[in-house]
């Protein structure tokens, strides 16, 4: 499904740059909610809309100077939206809380896994509410490499930093959305078909197994 839902947009992005205006608003529909998603970790949920919107009349401006498939098309509408985010901040004189360790990942707790897991089965309301408790730049992380679906490259291109500090910001912000949704308990899960938790033989409510709410999405074990 992965590849199809891939094709249907690489094939609306072409034929948007042609000008024809239905396929735009495919291209529309398809990532605009995800997109909305990271502006929203970026300047919150009062200017999200605002900011989302101006980085679409840029992407529809500057559309004709694209060039690429599906997933080079959603880093290249997520570095535009960003911009436009980052624009704002300054307009209003506040600064995003981003930085980091950027030391190459040795290991992968299967915390992380879980977390990352977990964080498809919530609806985007609860997942972005989770991840807005995280650091600016595990935020930015989880939300470009989960929720928007880009590789480590793709995201790492889109905050101007090395993938392997993407993949350090996103295994930890992973790791304490773990913490989080053990600390929320189940009813974070619910939306776009998550599965109530099952008790493990110790009374533990653990996770519903892979309830993918999108295409795009990616667990740690693929950062």
């Amino acid at each position: 499904m992965q590849g199809e839902d891939d094709a249907e947009l690489t094939a609306a992005v072409l034929a948007a740059q042609d000008g024809d205006e239905t396929a735009f608003r495919t291209v529309y529909r398809t990532v605009h909610p995800r997109l909305l998603g990271y502006v929203r970790t970026l300047v919150g949920d009062l200017d999200a809309e605002d900011v989302a919107s101006e980085a679409w009349l840029q992407i529809a401006r500057d559309l004709d100077r694209f060039s690429g498939d599906a997933d080079r098309f959603r880093g290249w509408a997520a570095r535009i939206a960003r911009n436009r985010a980052l624009d704002h901040i300054r307009m209003r004189g506040r600064r995003p809380a981003i930085g980091g360790d950027e030391t190459e990942l040795t290991g992968r707790p299967a915390e992380a896994d879980t977390a990352g897991e977990a964080i498809e089965s919530l609806s985007t309301d609860a997942a972005l509410a989770l991840i807005a408790q995280l650091p600016q730049d595990q935020a930015e992380a989880v939300v470009l490499r989960v929720v928007v679906g880009l590789d480590a490259k793709s995201a790492a291109d889109t905050l101007g930093k090395r993938p392997g500090a993407v993949r350090t910001a996103a295994h930890r912000g992973l790791k304490r959305l773990a913490e989080l949704m053990g600390a929320e308990g189940p009813a974070q899960g619910q939306g776009l078909g998550a599965v109530p938790p099952q008790p493990d033989p110790h009374g533990r409510a653990v996770p519903p197994p892979s309830c993918v709410t999108h295409s795009r999405t990616r667990t740690q074990k693929d950062m």
